[in-house]
C-alpha cells in the first residue's frame, strides 16, 4: 500500500511547490519601482531600479538587458547597459490610462542568465473590463442550473482508510453532473465526531492531477471537499494524468469554444454547483456556513461559484484566471488562458468564440457576487495579468478586501496561504 501511494505524495508535493515562492538562485536580479507601493497616478513617471546581487553584495560591471512595456505585450523600450556599481536606475515612462507597466531585466553572471521584474500600477482601481455582458447572461445560467437540478446527484462515497485520521474520515466522492455520463470527482473529508459543521469547497487550478483533500482544515471541524474538474477519478496513478495532459486533454480550456452550450467550462462551472449540492445535503452540514476557495483557475471558479450560487457565504480567491480575456483586443493584457494574445488571436477572434467567452468570463460573474470575498495577488503575475484581475475586482459590489503582495508572480508566500486559511476558518466558524 505504501508503494502504491508514494508517487501520489510526490506529485502532491510538486503541486504545492508550484504555488510556493520560487527557488532562490545564486544571483538575484532585483527590479523595483520607485514608489513603495509600486502604484502611480496616470501621467506620473516611474523609475525602475535594477540591482544585481550575489552573496548580498552588488555585482559590478554586469551587462543588463532590460525591456519595458505594457504587461504581456511587446515592449516599447529595449536596451542594454552595464551596471558600473551593480545598480541601474531606468526611466520607465508613464501611462495615460489605468493599467500596468512592466520592466523585465536580464543579467549574465559567470555564464548563467538571471532574470527579474517589477510592475508599476497606474490607478489600477479605475481599470474597467472590456468583455461584453450578454443581455441573456442570467437566463442562460438560470436554464443551466435548472438542467443540473433535474439530474439526480447519484452520490457515491468510497472510504479511503489509508488517508483517514483519528479525527477525520476521508472519501473518494463521485457525483453525477448536469448530463448523464458526466461525473464530478473529489476528495471529501468529514469530521468523525458527531455534530453539525460548516463546509468548504476547494476548487482547482489548471491542469490534470490527483488530489489528496484538505484534511488539515477538516481537523478544525470543517467539512472539506476538494474537487477535480475533468470528470475522471482523482486517485489514479499519476502517470494517467500525465498521459491525459499530453494527449486528449491537452488544450482543454479552448474545447468547443465556438458553442456556448458545449464549451468545456460549462460542465466545470456546473460541476462546482453540484459539489455544493452535495455538501449542503450532508446530514453533518450546519445548514448555513459554506465557503469556496482556490487559486488561478481555482480563483476564477471561486468567483464563478459565488456568482451563481447564493448558498456561498464567503469566497477566497488567489490570482483569478479567466478574467477579462478580451483585453488583448483592446490594446492591453487579457486573462489566462490568453485566448486572444498574439499566439492565439488568429484562431480565436471569431464572432462565435467571442460570443461564448462572454458567458464564461469571470468579470460577468464578479458583477453578480453577493458574498464577502478576500482576494490576493501580486503585480508581477505573468500568468494572470493584474490588469485582468483588477477588471474583475473593480466591478465586484459585494463586501471585499484585496491584499496585495506586490513582488509575487503566479505563486504565493506561505504567509498568504496562512492568512487566507485563517480568514476562511474564522468566517466559517463565526469567530
Amino acid at each position: 500500500m505504501k508503494n502504491r501511494f508514494l508517487p501520489l505524495y510526490l506529485l502532491l508535493f510538486t503541486a504545492l511547490l508550484s504555488h510556493a515562492q520560487p527557488v532562490k538562485r545564486y544571483v538575484d536580479v532585483v527590479v523595483a519601482a520607485d514608489h513603495d507601493d509600486w502604484t502611480y497616478k496616470t501621467g506620473e513617471k516611474v523609475q525602475f531600479t535594477i540591482s544585481v546581487i550575489r552573496n548580498g553584495n552588488l555585482v559590478k560591471n554586469v551587462p543588463v538587458r532590460y525591456e519595458i512595456g505594457l504587461e504581456k505585450l511587446e515592449p516599447t523600450i529595449k536596451q542594454t547597459k552595464t551596471t558600473a556599481d551593480g545598480k541601474l536606475v531606468i526611466d520607465g515612462g508613464t501611462m495615460k490610462t489605468p493599467g500596468f507597466l512592466r520592466c523585465i531585466a536580464y543579467a549574465v553572471v559567470d555564464g548563467a542568465e538571471y532574470r527579474g521584474l517589477a510592475t508599476a500600477g497606474f490607478e489600477p482601481f479605475k481599470i474597467q473590463p472590456t468583455v461584453t455582458n450578454p443581455q441573456d447572461f442570467d437566463s442562460f445560467w438560470d436554464a443551466a442550473k435548472k438542467e443540473l437540478a433535474a439530474v439526480p446527484m447519484d452520490a457515491k462515497m468510497t472510504l479511503l482508510p489509508e488517508r483517514c485520521t483519528a479525527k477525520v474520515n476521508v472519501y473518494h466522492l463521485n457525483l453525477q453532473n448536469h448530463r448523464q455520463g458526466l461525473r464530478v470527482y473529489g476528495i471529501l473529508s468529514v469530521p468523525k465526531k458527531e455534530g453539525k459543521y460548516p463546509a468548504l469547497l476547494r476548487v482547482p487550478g489548471a491542469g490534470i492531477r490527483p488530489y489528496y483533500g484538505d484534511i488539515a482544515t477538516a481537523e478544525k471541524d470543517i467539512i472539506t471537499l476538494e474537487i477535480g474538474i475533468h470528470g475522471i477519478p482523482v486517485i489514479m496513478d499519476p502517470s494517467v494524468y500525465t498521459d491525459l495532459s499530453a494527449g486528449i486533454s491537452n488544450g482543454y480550456p479552448s474545447y468547443n469554444m465556438d458553442d456556448k452550450d458545449k464549451f468545456y467550462y460549462k460542465k466545470v462551472y456546473l460541476g462546482c454547483l453540484r459539489a455544493n449540492d452535495f455538501l449542503t445535503s450532508l446530514p453533518q452540514y450546519d445548514g448555513q456556513n459554506l465557503a469556496v476557495t482556490g487559486g488561478s483557475q481555482g480563483g476564477a471558479l471561486s468567483i464563478v461559484t459565488a456568482g451563481l450560487d447564493s448558498r456561498v457565504k464567503w469566497l477566497g480567491a488567489f490570482y483569478p484566471a479567466l478574467s477579462d480575456v478580451t483585453g488583448y483586443l483592446h490594446g492591453r493584457a487579457g486573462g489566462w488562458p490568453h485566448y486572444f494574445d498574439k499566439n492565439s488571436v488568429q484562431a480565436n477572434n471569431t464572432k462565435e468564440k467571442l460570443n461564448t467567452v462572454a458567458y464564461y468570463d469571470v468579470v460577468n460573474f464578479a458583477k453578480r457576487v453577493k458574498a464577502p470575498g478576500y482576494y490576493m495577488w501580486g503585480y508581477n503575475d505573468e500568468t494572470c495579468p493584474p490588469t485582468s484581475m483588477f477588471a474583475a475586482y473593480n466591478v465586484t459590489n459585494a463586501p471585499k478586501e484585496l491584499k496585495l503582495y506586490l513582488d509575487t508572480g503566479h505563486w504565493t508566500y506561505a504567509d498568504e496561504r496562512d492568512i487566507m486559511n485563517n480568514w476562511l476558518t474564522e468566517k466559517l466558524k463565526g469567530k
